[in-house]
């Protein structure tokens, strides 16, 4: 997307020489502050627009210190979060340039579906290729979308070497982007680290740590949902979307020194209705089936990992207040040998959606589709055929809508979601 990155407002600012920025209130403790991104596709506007509420609530100006030192996110998450922390020389973290990105989609441009992605020879050509000239292709398997406009937008939207610049100078103080290695089943966290971080790496045999600079391959490989997108290669081997299994991040950002956590969720209370509450007339669409599957996959994990965190911190808490200090020393000692660190009370701010994702598509699915000129295959993969369509196979929409109005929507929705809760997000920064 050539020219989305040249659209958004003050986009590229010259570098600072400073290590960090002024201080106007928030000083380096910042840099241990934690921001958590979930991946959700076309939901990630409603990241943006949170992000761009806080600032407004924390009044950031550019030569402020940024509110995040450390950022971790998973596909459109992983995506959100390279932007900040290659923007952590300004106070603002670049957000309205990032809103301006998200506004600037349009279905004709972003949404392609790819002829050739699921053809049966797709791979036998790559195979050849590769036995030819020795050099594994950067793409693999299959996928109905078109990559390269999500290529293009990744490695546009953010200036790689500002981001290098900004790790080693330590304004970020680690980015930790979530794959899942496709031929082990293993989640990989690819971190790049400031020389003011550590990492503690996670006993748990089902996730690894590979410390490495970040590049639009590490954040593509995040962001590829199956069968929608390829599988993407980083090094020798081929990833796809880390939210099949780890889809909010939480972990990686306190085991890269996190004390403080802001956590966004792209799935709504209202997105969960009671089991049965939901009548579907007919036999379920595959729209639909893919819509909920996307969401189980991507969105229900949130909560109970936020879960989790919550339980492990009252326990914690509990230990603190009736164990003495070696019995409280050997609980230590006993989880760094099975988790490989100590546990902390970690202090979060949870954000998630107060109106329901799903039904905001279905508002703008018609309307965007009317203007679409790409193809009847895909105008019927996403229109809508009635009021029920419009709200039971949305969810599906609300991933793949890649389109400015309704991200605009979203982003509105975040910052009005950030101003709501402005006391919070204030008690929050000034602990």
């Amino acid at each position: 997307m050539g020219s989305v990155a040249d659209d958004a407002p003050e986009s590229h600012p010259p570098f600072s020489a400073a290590p960090y920025p002024i201080d106007h209130g928030l000083g380096r403790s910042g840099s241990r502050v934690g921001l958590v991104l979930s991946g959700g596709g076309m939901r990630g506007a409603y990241e943006a627009g949170l992000l761009a509420g806080l600032v407004e609530v924390l009044g950031l100006d550019e030569g402020d210190a940024p509110p995040f030192g450390i950022f971790a996110g998973t596909s459109v998450g992983a995506i959100n979060a390279t932007y900040y922390a290659a923007n952590t020389h300004r106070g603002t973290l670049g957000a309205d340039g990032l809103t301006q990105i998200y506004r600037n989609l349009s279905l004709d441009q972003h949404l392609r579906l790819s002829p050739m992605g699921m053809l049966p020879g797709t791979r036998t050509l790559a195979r050849a290729r590769t036995w030819l000239t020795g050099v594994l292709p950067e793409r693999g398997g299959h996928s109905v979308l078109d990559p390269r406009p999500l290529e293009q937008l990744v490695e546009r939207s953010v200036v790689w070497e500002r981001l290098h610049d900004n790790v080693q100078k330590g304004r970020a103080r680690a980015l930790l982007v979530a794959a899942l290695d496709v031929a082990s089943g293993r989640t990989v966290i690819f971190g790049e680290l400031s020389p003011l971080a550590r990492y503690r790496a996670s006993n748990d045999p089902r996730r690894s740590f590979t410390a490495e600079a970040i590049t639009a391959e590490h954040v593509l490989a995040s962001a590829a949902i199956p069968v929608l997108f390829p599988t993407r290669r980083v090094g020798t081997a081929y990833y796809c979307d880390g939210g099949l299994r780890f889809n909010t991040p939480i972990a990686p950002a306190i085991r890269a020194g996190a004390s403080k956590l802001v956590v966004i969720s792209l799935l709504s209370q209202r997105e969960l209705p009671p089991p049965g509450s939901v009548v579907v007339e007919t036999d379920p669409s595959p729209a639909f089936l893919a819509g909920k599957l996307l969401n189980a996959l991507l969105l229900d994990p949130v909560n109970y990992d936020l879960q989790v965190l919550d339980r492990l911190n009252k326990l914690f808490e509990t230990f603190e207040g009736s164990l003495s200090p070696a019995a409280l020393a050997e609980v230590q000692r006993t989880l760094i040998d099975t988790r490989g660190a100590p546990y902390r009370r970690i202090e979060t701010l949870v954000f998630r959606p107060t109106a329901d994702i799903g039904r905001i598509a279905g508002k703008h699915v018609g309307r965007a589709l009317s203007r679409f000129t790409g193809g009847s295959i895909a105008r019927r993969y996403l229109r809508r055929k009635g009021p029920e369509s419009s709200l039971v196979e949305a969810d599906l929409a609300s991933y793949l809508l890649f389109d400015g109005e309704f991200a605009a929507e979203l982003i509105d929705l975040g910052c009005h979601d950030a101003h709501a809760r402005a006391e919070d997000i204030r008690r929050f920064f000034q602990a």
